[in-house]
């Protein structure tokens, strides 16, 4: 007689672990960027007063978030289109 099946080896994970989900912030930063602004300047003081940034910094985080596949599986059509500009303006300043 057989022994029952044992249970999968500690080292390997079980094939029911989630990835991890993006954070609060991540989101709100995803939702953020899928406004539109209409004046010069507007974007830049609305991101110090939703998340107490500077510019510079939000970016680095939005371009961060930009390369994680939970992103582009949260919003793929505007993780996308953040991703193309993101790369038309590498081209740009290296021209």
């Amino acid at each position: 007689m057989q022994p029952a099946a044992a249970d999968p080896p500690a080292d390997r994970p079980a094939a029911t672990e989630e990835k991890p989900a993006l954070t609060d912030r991540e989101r709100e930063i995803l939702a953020f960027e899928a406004r539109w602004w209409k004046h010069a300047g507007a974007k830049e003081q609305a991101i110090r007063d939703t998340f107490a940034l500077s510019s510079t910094r939000y970016y680095q985080l939005l371009n961060a978030l930009l390369d994680k596949p939970e992103a582009t599986e949260h919003d793929p059509v505007l993780v996308g289109r953040l991703r193309r500009l993101r790369a038309t303006r590498a081209r740009t300043r290296r021209r």
